[in-house]
């Protein structure tokens, strides 16, 4: 009895450990597109769109790997709704990369994270409760609340560490944490059930369909002859590194870890950013810009609670 107590705690561990190995890898994504952006002329839509079309292949690899091990009797049929809600995660997914980069170019990259990702799961909290019929309860609003008060701090320490008013990049940052927003419903409620690697290449692949045509329309390909080779291995490694190898690394954590413990372990990415973003880009918060982070991660633990309860 107590041996198997203890395999589960390793498991619960090595599921955790596996979980934030991922968010750091995530969070490594905004620095090294900061990087590029600082050093070349790259826009961040290519730079989004050479992201996916790394990762949809090594996910098209996985999915067929997945369907192997799978037995006939378990595989779940994708009928033409689960594939429409597919493609829409696609969509969401370009829109998501377009505005996060975007706001990583405009901003920084802690700012930008921090607003994005930390804005969003409240955003899911309000939206799921019209969406499914329902009142926002206490703990939703006072998440949003939390919310828009860690953002306003966040933007007043970058005033203070910038001297100026970065609007766009704000703006953009929101309305990344909305479109992640969206993601986050729309896989929740209408592309629930199919297979995880599955959703990951469809996904991907759709994004890079949409997002091909608006790079090429806006010359977003004229760049890339001029990148030097430590610069594509830069971009090679986003679409590598923290895409595929972090949601492999997520995707095997959630197996032995509850779902409101990886929720908050996740919310250790936009701290990870911030952190790299100041040892490795300078970007200092402030003390308003800090006491925001930590308010605005205390609202996405706040809204994970309100969701599950």
């Amino acid at each position: 009895m107590s041996a198997s107590v203890i395999y589960n705690r390793a498991d619960f561990i090595r599921g955790a450990l596996l979980i934030a190995l991922a968010a750091a890898l995530w969070a490594t994504t905004s620095i090294a597109a900061k990087f590029l952006f600082n050093s070349s002329s790259l826009q961040p839509l290519t730079l989004g769109l050479i992201r996916l079309s790394i990762a949809f292949p090594c996910f098209f690899v996985l999915m067929m790997w997945e369907r192997r091990r799978l037995p006939a009797t378990s595989r779940v049929r994708l009928t033409g709704k689960i594939l429409i809600a597919l493609a829409a995660l696609g969509v969401f997914q370009a829109g998501y990369q377009g505005t996060y980069l975007v706001a990583v170019e405009l901003t920084g990259a802690g700012i930008a994270t921090l607003i994005a990702l930390c804005v969003s799961p409240v955003l899911v909290a309000l939206l799921a409760a019209p969406l499914l019929g329902e009142r926002p309860g206490l703990v939703t609003w006072l998440a949003l609340a939390v919310a828009i008060g860690g953002t306003v701090l966040l933007v007043a320490g970058d005033i203070e560490t910038t001297g100026q008013v970065r609007v766009g990049g704000i703006v953009m940052a929101l309305m990344a944490a909305l479109v992640y927003a969206g993601f986050t419903l729309t896989s929740r409620h209408a592309a629930a059930g199919a297979p995880v690697f599955t959703t990951a290449f469809v996904c991907f692949f759709t994004g890079a369909l949409v997002l091909l045509p608006i790079v090429a329309l806006g010359g977003g390909f004229d760049d890339l002859a001029s990148l030097e080779p430590w610069q594509w291995l830069l971009a090679v490694y986003i679409g590598l590194v923290p895409t595929c190898l972090g949601y492999l690394c997520f995707f095997a954590g959630m197996k032995t870890t509850p779902a409101t413990t990886s929720s908050i372990i996740v919310t250790l990415e936009p701290l990870f950013v911030a952190a790299m973003a100041w040892a490795l880009l300078g970007e200092a918060l402030g003390a308003a810009g800090i006491a925001g982070a930590v308010i605005l991660t205390l609202a996405v633990i706040v809204a994970s609670r309100s969701a599950k309860a």
